[in-house]
């Protein structure tokens, strides 16, 4: 295959909400470029990018993929991502290491979350954003009305480039403002367009939205407006080139009309994309870091290699695939680089870029290109490789925080080991996912972005590792406290035969600050007690405050007082002062007037205004208190605080209340009393599972 140099390279990525159609124009670019020698359907499960076999089966895409084209003389790579919320993290690490986000919004709905997500990702990460108004096939597509909520969301700088001749069942031209000129698009679904002039019933709108971009495209420099204000016009060579500048830094978010699944304005897309889009090296350096000191790199071929890994996969036949951004310098199958975090040393071998699961090795990718490579033994998603003699590390994508938490347990005990591996596996290919024991909940924690995510992953669990498990809802990490002050005197003695044990504790305890944990002290005086049975009445209290007493969960917040106490010259030894301390810890607790605190976790959802009535009276029936109200672009955001007991499978509840359309996310608090009859359920179910146990 030809080698292409950074300027003739163009990374995109396709971003938007779910059922947008970003696959279907991910396919309709590969078709009309030559990619493909099919049209694939998302229904047919023939697309390029939809590639394994859950994609297949659900008909949505899980994972982003890696796809390219050749148009003009220039190669796209074109990143696919998911648009379900379940996998928004794939979004986040597209918006790291392209130049060029395609946001794709459905011409029937507008603007959905998703899309205000994704805009986010994008403005993060300094991206240029071009709009994709899809779908304008459909009966009810409303161009207009989309492009409104597009500008009531994202502001003054999203400007037409196109415009649909005939939305709707017909839909099958564009008018592109720049060229004046209307795209005809044939039957065939091809992707071919014929140029003609703009309609005489159109062209004063034509003209007055071409006027509107000049504008925009004078006033972001100064010198142009400077020029437009003397002469009220541009020249088209001035206009083109200020054009260019605009879109790539962001005062200029150019809309576009398109019909996927017909092959309609892919080829416009290409032209554009060719002409206009950034190439690797439009920001000039990349930065990173090593040893806390800023370095900076030229995206350039005489720069020393450095590359970022963005996404591990872990592929049939291959093994894991490490897909990567060339940050600088130009990358060939042999080097040896260092992974900066571990320190260790990586040859790099076989070196593909990808159609979907179609993988065609290369022997060489330059600054700015984009590729994949086997079998890295010690590097894995946010890792950089870099030139041994010039080390730098790039930022890590700060992936979205989990919202559902489940509790797993293997069907058999004899998958542990099965189940521990692929957990593992799964967790570098997809960071968005987290598992650990929770020592104190018994119980093995999996974490995700939502129902759907958590149940794919299960999925693959089966499929791939032959392992099941059952979900159970995670126990929630009470705490137990005190409310007044109390004092307890346990004696301990045993004898039976031998030598006995003797240990007497007298203890006070009381009320300590939020948050403060246990403080143990002692104000022993006189010789009642020696000393050295200080840290062993200290470890006594401390494995009850671990066991629980109330009801089983951590004690916190409590001061322990050993005051006073007796002893025995022979009979007195370190584990006599544990048990006592121990038990005198517990009858002092127990005599406090103990309560339960709960976590409380700070809500925050985002949903579109007309389910804010439903949302906030869940929000009030789970014990939420509302903390106040924003509006967040064309959403409204909704910032609660709830206790966590009542957070389990919230995301599935949320979206059943919004039609999908909304999103949340949650943080650790604080903890605070539970309600006492909340309190006396937890309690009674304690008492009975040891009732159950013994």
């Amino acid at each position: 295959m030809k080698e292409y140099q950074t300027r003739e390279i163009r990374n995109i990525t396709v971003l938007g909400h779910a059922t947008s159609g970003k696959t279907s124009l991910v396919e309709a670019l590969l078709y009309t470029a030559g990619s493909t020698s099919r049209l694939g359907k998302i229904e047919d499960g023939t697309t390029v990018s939809d590639y394994n076999e859950n994609e297949i089966s659900r008909k949505f895409s899980i994972s982003t993929s890696l796809t390219h084209c050749e148009w003009a003389k220039f190669k796209i790579n074109i990143l696919d991502t998911p648009g379900y919320l379940d996998f928004i993290g794939e979004s986040k690490a597209a918006t790291r290491v392209c130049d060029l986000g395609l946001i794709v919004v459905h011409a029937q709905t507008g603007v959905e979350v998703g899309t205000e997500l994704v805009f986010n990702f994008a403005k993060e990460d300094d991206m240029p954003v071009w709009f994709v108004i899809n779908m304008l096939d459909k009966e009810h597509a409303d161009f207009n009305k989309t492009l409104n909520g597009l500008k009531e969301s994202f502001g003054k700088q999203v400007v037409l480039l196109q415009i649909p001749v005939n939305q709707g069942l017909d839909f099958d031209a564009v008018v592109d403002i720049v060229t004046n000129k209307v795209h005809r698009y044939t039957k065939d679904g091809k992707g071919t367009y014929t140029e003609e002039d703009v309609p005489a019933d159109l062209q004063d709108m034509v003209n007055t939205h071409r006027e509107n971009l000049m504008e925009f495209v004078a006033e972001s420099d100064d010198a142009l407006l400077e020029k437009y204000f003397e002469e009220g016009a541009l020249t088209e060579e001035e206009f083109l080139t200020g054009l260019k500048k605009a879109i790539i830094s962001r005062k200029l978010f150019p809309v576009f009309g398109a019909s996927a699944y017909r092959n309609v304005g892919s080829a416009s897309l290409l032209d554009m994309i060719s002409k206009y889009g950034p190439a690797p090296d439009y920001r000039g350096v990349v930065k990173g870091t090593y040893k806390d000191q800023e370095i900076e790199k030229n995206i350039a071929d005489g720069e020393t290699v450095s590359m970022f890994i963005f996404k591990t996969i872990s592929e049939k036949h291959i093994g894991e695939l490490s897909i990567f951004r060339v940050m600088s310098g130009s990358v060939h199958a042999g080097i040896d680089l260092i992974n900066v975090k571990s320190g260790k040393s990586e040859r790099i071998g076989q070196i593909f870029i990808a159609n979907g699961k179609e993988k065609l090795e290369v022997a060489h990718l330059h600054a700015g290109d984009i590729g994949s490579v086997v079998k890295l033994k010690y590097t894995h998603t946010n890792d950089t490789l870099a030139d041994p003699k010039a080390l730098i590390a790039f930022p890590k994508i700060q992936f979205p925080e989990p919202v559902l938490q489940v509790a797993i347990e293997p069907k058999s005990r004899d998958d542990e080991e099965k189940i521990n591996s692929g957990l593992q596996t799964m967790a570098i290919e997809d960071p968005t996912l987290t598992y650990h024991y929770a020592p104190e909940l018994k119980q093995t924690i999996l974490s995700g972005q939502g129902e759907l995510h958590i149940t794919i992953l299960l999925e693959r669990l089966k499929q791939k590792y032959n392992v099941e498990v059952d979900q159970l809802p995670p126990r929630i990490p009470y705490r137990e406290t005190i409310k007044k002050q109390s004092s307890a005197k346990y004696r301990h003695k045993k004898q039976s035969g031998g030598a006995g044990q003797f240990a007497e504790v007298w203890m006070r305890v009381e009320p300590a600050e939020r948050g403060a944990g246990v403080e143990f002290s002692n104000t022993l005086v006189g010789q009642n007690v020696d000393r050295v049975f200080v840290p062993s009445v200290e470890k006594g209290v401390k494995v009850a405050c671990e066991e629980g007493i109330l009801a089983g969960y951590h004690v916190t917040d409590v001061k322990a007082i050993f005051y006073d106490g007796k002893m025995h010259p022979v009979d007195s030894k370190d584990i006599a002062f544990q048990i006592a301390g121990k038990g005198a810890f517990k009858e002092a607790f127990m005599d406090a007037d103990p309560i339960l605190l709960e976590p409380i976790y700070n809500l925050t959802v985002i949903i579109p205004e007309e389910f804010m009535g439903d949302v906030m009276g869940d929000i009030s029936v789970r014990r939420g208190k509302i903390q106040g109200m924003a509006a967040e672009g064309s959403f409204q955001k909704i910032n609660a605080k709830i206790p966590l007991a009542e957070l389990y499978r919230y995301s599935t509840s949320l979206r059943s209340m919004t039609q999908g359309k909304g999103m949340h996310n949650i943080e650790f608090s604080h903890y605070e009393p539970m309600p006492h009859e909340q309190q006396e359920k937890v309690v009674a179910e304690y008492k009975r599972a040891r009732e159950e146990e013994h």
